[in-house]
C-alpha cells in the first residue's frame, strides 16, 4: 500500500501520496515552471489523494507549496501525437502548412492545408483547410473539420494555368492564418487561388466561423510600389498587439519565376477595428541581390512593443532575415541576417513565451544546411531535417537554448504556448527525404514539451 502523508490544519484535511502532494501543490501554487494542472479523477486517484482542500492559513499553504516544489521539481516533458496522417482520409494525399494557436479560453486550435495530390501540382492543387480543436492543452482532439468556403463561381489564377498538371477545375484555398484575440474572438484569414484574400471570425472558441468577407482590396495599397499578381498570408498563426491591432505578415509576387511564387517581397496587413477593415503596411523586406525572394514570415511582439518579423528567403547567406517596426506596419528596420538561425529555405515558427516569471522568444525550424543528394548550391534548397527549438532570453538577440525535436526529415512548423505553460510545436515529419517527404512529410505531428525538456542537456 502506498505511503500517505496526512496534513492537518484546523478542520481542513489533505491526504496525499508523497509524489501527489508535490505535484498538486506545485501546480496549484503556480511555482512550477511549465507545470500542468492535472485534475482528472484517474490522476488524483493514482496520486493517492483521498480528499483535500486549500489550507485556511496562507502561511501554512505557502510553506507546503514550497516544500512540495522542493520534493518534486518539474521533470522534462516531451510527448508527440500525429494529428493528420496521409492515408487516414482517402480524399487527401498530402497535409501541409501547419498552424497552431491557443485561444483566450485555453483551447488549442491546430489547422493545415489538405491537398488532393501528393506531388506535381503542389501549391496550386485542389486544397481545403482543416481544423482540429483540443480543450485539454493538446492531449485529445476533435475530428478534422473544413473551415474555409467561398460561395459562387471561382476563377483560377491565370498564372497557375501556365504550369503543367494544374487542373483548371481545382479550387485552391491557401495560406490560412489564425489569431487568438484577447477578447476570445478567433480571427482567421485565408487566400483563394493566391489572388484573393478573405477574413472570417469565430465567437465560439473555434467551433464555428462566420461567413468570409473578401478583403483583397487591402492589398491594393501595395500596388503603387509593387504590382503583385500573387498574394499569400502568413502562414501559421499571427498576433494581436497589446494596442489591440491585428498584424498579419504577407508575401507578394509578380509571379514571373518558379512556381509563380518568385520574385517576392514581404510586408504586413493590419486592422485597428477588430478585423472589420484592413490596410496595407510598408514593404518590410524587398527583393534585392542580398535579400532574395523573402516570403513566408512569422511575427512576434517584443516587450518594448516593437514587432519583429522573422523571414524565410532564398538568400545566399542561408540565414533567417529579421526586421522590426514600432507598430507592425511602417518604419521597418533594415533587414539583417541572424547568423544563429540557419535557413534551409523553409517556413519557421515563432512565439512569445510568458509564463511563470519567464519571458522568452521561441523559434522552430529545420536547423540544417546539408544536402544528401545533389550539390549544395548557394540560395538553393537544403534538406528539411533536424527540426530544432531555440529559446532567447534577450528578445531574439541571442539564443540561449537549442534542442533537436525531430532529428530526421522534418518540415514546416508553428509554435504556441498553453495556459499551463506547455509549449506546442505543430510540424510536418516522416519519410525518407525523397518525393513528398522532401517538402511536406507524410504526417503532421503535435509535440508537447516544457522548458525543463528544452533546457535539459
Amino acid at each position: 500500500m502506498a505511503s500517505r502523508a496526512v496534513l492537518r490544519g484546523g478542520p481542513w484535511v489533505a491526504v496525499l501520496g508523497g509524489a501527489g502532494l508535490a505535484g498538486v501543490l506545485c501546480s496549484v501554487s503556480g511555482l512550477r515552471g511549465g507545470a500542468e494542472k492535472r485534475w482528472n479523477e484517474d490522476w488524483l486517484e493514482g496520486a493517492g489523494l483521498v480528499a483535500w482542500h486549500f489550507m485556511k492559513s496562507p502561511l501554512l499553504y505557502a510553506i507546503l507549496a514550497f516544500l512540495g516544489c522542493c520534493l518534486a521539481a518539474a521533470e522534462p516533458l516531451l510527448e508527440k501525437q500525429d494529428l493528420f496522417v496521409v492515408g487516414d482520409d482517402p480524399a487527401y494525399k498530402l497535409y501541409h502548412i501547419p498552424g497552431v494557436v491557443v485561444t483566450a479560453k485555453g483551447t488549442v486550435l491546430a489547422w493545415c492545408e489538405a491537398r488532393q495530390h501528393p506531388s506535381g501540382v503542389s501549391d496550386w492543387d485542389d486544397i481545403r483547410i482543416l481544423l482540429r480543436r483540443s480543450t485539454d492543452e493538446g492531449r485529445t482532439w476533435s475530428a478534422p473539420k473544413s473551415i474555409a468556403s467561398v460561395e459562387g463561381v471561382k476563377e483560377k489564377n491565370p498564372l497557375a494555368l501556365r504550369m503543367k498538371n494544374v487542373d483548371p477545375r481545382a479550387v485552391t484555398y491557401n495560406n490560412p492564418v489564425l489569431i487568438a484575440g484577447g477578447d476570445g474572438t478567433v480571427h482567421m484569414l485565408f487566400c483563394l487561388e493566391y489572388m484573393r484574400c478573405f477574413y472570417q471570425r469565430s465567437t465560439d472558441d473555434g467551433h464555428t466561423f462566420g461567413a468570409p468577407v473578401e478583403i483583397t482590396s487591402a492589398f491594393d495599397g501595395f500596388r503603387k510600389g509593387y504590382d503583385w499578381k500573387v498574394l499569400a498570408t502568413g502562414p501559421g498563426h499571427s498576433i494581436q498587439l497589446r494596442s489591440g491591432r491585428l498584424v498579419v505578415p504577407v508575401w507578394l509576387s509578380t509571379g514571373e519565376g518558379g512556381n509563380a511564387h518568385r520574385p517576392s517581397v514581404t510586408s504586413t496587413i493590419y486592422s485597428d477595428d477588430g478585423g472589420r477593415t484592413w490596410k496595407a503596411g510598408e514593404i518590410a523586406v524587398p527583393c534585392t541581390e542580398a535579400w532574395i525572394n523573402p516570403n513566408e514570415t512569422a511575427a512576434v511582439e517584443l516587450s518594448d512593443g516593437r514587432v519583429m518579423l522573422n523571414v524565410r528567403s532564398e538568400s545566399k547567406a542561408h540565414r533567417r532575415l529579421v526586421t522590426t517596426s514600432g507598430d507592425g506596419a511602417r518604419g521597418w528596420s533594415e533587414p539583417c541576417f541572424d547568423n544563429a538561425l540557419l535557413e534551409p529555405i523553409c517556413m519557421a515558427g515563432l512565439v512569445q513565451y510568458d509564463f511563470g516569471g519567464r519571458r522568452l522568444v521561441l523559434f522552430s525550424n529545420p536547423h540544417n544546411l546539408s544536402k544528401e543528394k545533389g550539390r549544395e548550391e548557394s540560395g538553393k534548397n537544403r534538406d528539411r531535417m533536424n527540426l530544432s527549438i531555440k529559446a532567447s532570453q534577450d528578445e531574439a538577440r541571442s539564443w540561449a537554448f537549442d534542442k533537436t525535436l525531430e532529428a530526421g526529415p522534418a518540415m514546416y512548423s508553428d509554435l504556441a504556448v498553453t495556459k499551463g505553460g506547455t509549449i506546442l510545436c505543430f510540424y510536418g515529419r516522416s519519410g525518407d527525404n525523397t518525393g513528398v517527404a522532401a517538402f511536406a512529410g507524410g504526417r503532421l505531428t503535435l509535440a508537447r514539451f516544457n522548458l525543463d525538456w528544452l533546457s535539459a542537456p
